[in-house]
C-alpha cells in the first residue's frame, strides 16, 4: 500500500508539474540573459560572462527558489485539499477504525515522493533555464553562441550544484510537512478548506525564503 501509494504521488508530483517546470524556466533563463546582456552593454567586461552569470544564478538560486515557490502553489495546495476533503468527508477516521496508521500513510508516501521529486524538478529546470536563455540571446544577435557556451562552461563550481541539491530537498520537505498539516487539521466547511489550501501556499513560500537564506548563510 505504501510503494502503490508513494508512485502515484510520484507521478502526481513528477509527471503533473513538468509542463509548467518547463514554461517557467524557458522564459526565466531567457529573460536573465536578455536583462543581463542589456546591464552589461557599454561596459568592457566579456560578452561570454553572461553565460556565466546566468549558470551561477541558475544553480544556485533561480532553479531551486523560484521552481519551489512555484511548486508550493501546484503541488502544495494539491496536497493539503486532498488530505484536509479526506478529512472532512470522515474518510481518515474511516482508515483508523480499521487500524490504518493515517498520519504515516498520508503523510509519508507524499513526503518520500516530494524528496525524490522535486530536485529532479529543480535539476531539469536549470538546464531548461539554461536552453531558455541560448534560445532567448543567441538566436537574436546579442552573441555568438560560442560566446555563451563559453561562459557556460566558464569558473564551473561544483558546489554551487550541492547547493541548489541541498536547497531542493529541504524546500520538498517544508512544502509537504507543511501542506500535510494543514490539511490534516482542517476544520469542517468547504470555507476551511480554502483558507487551508492558501494557508499551506502562503506558509511554504514564507518558509521557503527563509530556508534559502539560511542555507544560502551556511553553505556560502
Amino acid at each position: 500500500m505504501y510503494w502503490r501509494e508513494t508512485m502515484r504521488q510520484m507521478e502526481d508530483i513528477g509527471l503533473g508539474s513538468f509542463l509548467i517546470v518547463f514554461l517557467i524556466s524557458i522564459f526565466i533563463g531567457a529573460v536573465t540573459a536578455v536583462q543581463f546582456a542589456y546591464q552589461l552593454t557599454g561596459f568592457t567586461i566579456p560578452r561570454y560572462y553572461v553565460g556565466y552569470i546566468v549558470r551561477d544564478m541558475t544553480l544556485i538560486e533561480m532553479a531551486p527558489t523560484i521552481t519551489c515557490l512555484v511548486l508550493a502553489g501546484k503541488v502544495g495546495s494539491n496536497i493539503a485539499a486532498e488530505i484536509g476533503g479526506m478529512q472532512q468527508k470522515e474518510h481518515v477516521a474511516a482508515m483508523e477504525i480499521m487500524g490504518v496508521n493515517t498520519s504515516s500513510f498520508l503523510v509519508l508516501p507524499r513526503l518520500l515522493a516530494c524528496m525524490l521529486m522535486i530536485p529532479v524538478l529543480v535539476c531539469m529546470a536549470s538546464f531548461f533555464s539554461m536552453i531558455g536563455a541560448y534560445l532567448g540571446s543567441v538566436p537574436t544577435g546579442m552573441f555568438t553562441g560560442d560566446e555563451f557556451v563559453r561562459g557556460l562552461r566558464a569558473f564551473f563550481d561544483s558546489h554551487h550544484v550541492v547547493m541548489m541539491l541541498v536547497k531542493a530537498f529541504v524546500f520538498g520537505i517544508v512544502l509537504c510537512m507543511v501542506s500535510c498539516y494543514q490539511g490534516y487539521y482542517v476544520k469542517t466547511g468547504s470555507v476551511e478548506l480554502g483558507k487551508s489550501s492558501t494557508q499551506a501556499v502562503v506558509i511554504s513560500n514564507i518558509l521557503i525564503l527563509v530556508s534559502d537564506y539560511l542555507i544560502a548563510m551556511v553553505l556560502t
